[in-house]
């Protein structure tokens, strides 16, 4: 293979790589500089020139003449007077002598080797630019195109051809993707494992919620309107604490939009994602108030020390409070920051209930502390809910709601 064979194929595979010619010619320069090294030991002494559009490629090897008894005959970067002669006549001692190397004098093994060192260079290359163009994007939301599903995750594809990764575990618990769907996500982090990049893609994560009103939003992202917290179940429902420091701007308002034109576009691309957005506020009474909506709250005491907050409210709104499937107050407890624990307020109709802790010799004292943290801390308000709403609303295993049930009833039975 000569010289100018081996380039173009280089630079041709390096162009479809998208690898500039700068870029290009170091890589090129850096390979023939160690084939020199590793035939004469040293390159400090030779000139490499290279032309890669035209595939041009020349390498001087450049000595001093000195005399034949000179004591600096054997170093790198002279010649003696005698040699110089057979390669110019009229050559004269002091003078350089610029000898022409054809890459045939490495041997055709050592330019083989070049050809596959080239190769590899440029794709160890397109890793780190890769590796360096997803870093810089993480947080960021990207389209790419699905074109093969796994079990565990999904395998994207963007227009350059990278692939990208959706694990099943930053999916949506509804998301349903066929080959050759676009799909919206962040770059969730790059990782770089045995040399290879591999970017992680997230749809679950509350930066593609905060990514997706940045794109709806215009107030948002132009900073007029600032996005203190979120927090998500993804698919189910989510919490967005929002202000602004123009008191001319609604921020919930502009957030939600006309009629909710504008949150309704973020609730499509999230499955149909309950979105609750809400004015932050430093008042922690108030706050909590609004992190439960849209129950009605009638008191609150809170402890600072244990980072507990204790909800009153009426029969009727602690069901809202909870929400369905608990999601409504676990969001709210970790909007705020506090663990929230629910009790119905006693009516003068609750003279015949019983509350919990009368049971304590009967039902462990860990159980008793799971139902109030539901809201539940009456038997009437337990027996009030089937075995599925308990169980649901509490993970406890089935046995265990059978026997509180039991228990309870028996109470009334007496």
């Amino acid at each position: 293979m000569d010289a100018k064979i081996l380039i173009e194929s280089f630079a041709e595979f390096a162009r479809s790589k998208n690898v500039d010619r700068p870029t290009m010619i170091r890589i090129l320069e850096d390979v023939f500089r160690a084939m020199i090294r590793k035939k004469f030991e040293t390159d400090e002494n030779f000139d490499v020139t290279i032309n890669a559009d035209k595939g041009d490629l020349e390498i001087f090897r450049i000595r001093e003449i000195v005399d034949d008894n000179s004591e600096d005959i054997w170093d790198f970067d002279k010649i003696s007077f005698t040699e110089a002669r057979k390669i110019e006549p009229d050559f004269e001692i002091g003078e350089e002598v610029y000898e022409k190397i054809e890459l045939e004098a490495f041997g055709r093994r050592a330019v083989q080797m070049a050809r596959q060192t080239l190769i590899q260079r440029i794709k160890d290359l397109e890793k780190d630019l890769l590796y360096n163009k997803y870093e810089e994007q993480v947080g960021e939301i990207i389209s790419a195109e699905v074109y093969q599903i796994l079990g565990r995750e999904i395998l994207l594809i963007d227009t350059e051809g990278n692939e990208l990764i959706l694990p099943k575990a930053e999916q949506i618990s509804k998301d349903r993707f066929r080959k050759g769907d676009t799909v919206k996500a962040i770059v969730h982090r790059v990782d770089m494992i045995n040399g290879n990049p591999k970017v992680i893609l997230s749809r679950t994560s509350p930066v593609f919620l905060e990514r997706l009103f940045e794109n709806e939003v215009p107030e948002v992202y132009d900073g007029l309107i600032t996005i203190v917290k979120i927090v998500r179940e993804p698919g189910e429902r989510a919490k967005v604490a929002v202000e602004s420091y123009d008191d001319r701007i609604d921020p919930v308002g502009a957030c939600v939009g006309m009629k909710g034109s504008r949150i309704h576009a973020v609730v499509r691309e999230l499955q149909n994602e309950n979105i609750d957005v809400i004015n932050y506020t430093e008042n922690l009474d108030l706050y909590v108030t609004r992190a439960l909506s849209p129950a009605k709250v009638s008191s609150i005491t809170v402890d600072q020390e244990r980072k507990r907050i204790s909800v009153f409210l009426k029969p009727d709104q602690v069901s809202l409070a909870i929400g369905k499937g608990g999601f409504n107050i676990k969001l709210a407890s970790r909007l705020v920051g506090f663990e929230i624990d629910v009790f119905r307020e006693l009516n003068e109709y609750d003279d015949e209930d019983v509350a919990l802790n009368e049971f304590v010799d009967e039902i462990d004292a860990w159980i008793i502390e799971e139902l109030k943290k539901t809201g539940l801390d009456t038997a009437k308000s337990v027996l009030a809910l089937t075995k599925e709403d308990l169980t649901r609303r509490t993970e406890l295993e089935e046995e265990t709601v059978d026997e509180i049930f039991r228990i309870l009833r028996q109470e009334f039975e007496q």
